[in-house]
């Protein structure tokens, strides 16, 4: 059969297209922001840096996929399921450890460091008319803990064993997220719930204006117990309607983790994009206003992924 000149010039044309069409793709590159329930600190915050990274990386498409947070992000980086995530530092710790009992399949070695944000705290709040106002109060209530194996679950067992308890003491323990644990409170269906979460989380906030709530302490004596990366901190009067005192509590500080498999660049820009924003992320939340690029790689659990070290020793942060 004999193709004519157009016809085989249309088919060169189009063999050209396809091909510069499939490269197009292949550069494509796309982030998977990896955060938390969607009323805890770690969701704003992932929906502002995927709008910085969206607007800023050129040829980056972005999505904002909501999790269980700590441990599932931890695992879904290191399938190559998401390109940052959010977590504590003990689940990264535990994470790079391989602790089955966390919830991690094995060693995760894939995982690499961004930067340290801010501090969680944890956050134990009851209803008043459930009388509980120490951590002993506990015994024989209900309390919610988070999601099973979430870097919040994991910060309720740590506290329950410094203070001589188990989940065995409480009357019941509930694994949910920060808003349905509230919803339950608010409907006299839970008597506490322990979050751990940035400083004034929407979550407990609602609640305290719903119903009179008690902080209820950790005491310093307790988490100098467990040790780092727990440190003693404290929530100031007037974090929640009707605090009135300050309240003795534990901090564990909060990382942005990637994984090998990101380009330098790509890991590179996000770590600069990120300090280059910090209005805009404290404008989704005001966590944020702790971000300090000087303290970002302190206590880092895991090696930094080279495209964050490049930008460290840019600034000075690294030598």
């Amino acid at each position: 059969m004999t193709i004519s000149p157009r016809i085989a010039v249309f088919a060169g044309a189009l063999a050209i297209s396809t091909a510069f069409g499939s490269a197009t793709a292949r550069a494509a590159e796309f982030i998977n922001v990896l955060t938390g329930g969607t009323s805890g600190v770690y969701y704003p915050l992932g929906v502002a840096l995927s709008k910085i990274y969206g607007d800023n990386i050129a040829g980056v498409t972005t999505q904002v996929q909501a999790t269980k947070a700590s441990v599932e992000n931890l695992n879904l980086l290191q399938a190559g399921r998401g390109e940052i995530g959010f977590s504590l530092g003990d689940s990264v710790q535990m994470a790079w450890d391989g602790n089955k009992e966390a919830g991690f399949p094995g060693k995760l070695d894939k995982l690499r460091g961004i930067a340290g944000i801010y501090s969680n705290y944890i956050q134990i709040v009851a209803s008043q008319e459930s009388g509980i106002k120490t951590l002993a109060d506990l015994k024989g209530k209900s309390l919610s803990v988070g999601a099973p194996k979430s870097g919040t679950e994991l910060n309720a067992r740590a506290i329950l064993t410094a203070a001589g308890m188990s989940y065995g003491d409480l009357g019941r323990a509930e694994y949910l997220p920060f808003a349905e644990s509230v919803e339950l409170i608010k409907n006299r269906q839970l008597d506490a719930t322990l979050q751990s979460a940035g400083m004034g989380v929407a979550s407990i906030r609602d609640l305290a204006t719903s119903l009179k709530i008690n902080v209820v302490a950790v005491p310093k004596a307790d988490v100098e117990k467990i040790g780092a990366p727990y440190l003693p901190a404290i929530i100031p009067a007037g974090t929640y309607e009707g605090q009135t005192e300050d309240v003795e509590t534990a901090a564990v500080g909060n990382f942005l983790i990637t994984h090998e498999g990101v380009s330098e660049e790509t890991a590179y820009q996000m770590t600069k994009l990120l300090f280059e924003n910090l209005p805009a992320l404290t404008a989704a939340h005001a966590a944020a206003k702790a971000i300090d690029v000087k303290k970002a790689i302190d206590g880092m659990p895991v090696p930094l992924h080279p495209g964050a070290e490049r930008y460290y020793k840019e600034v000075g942060v690294l030598k």
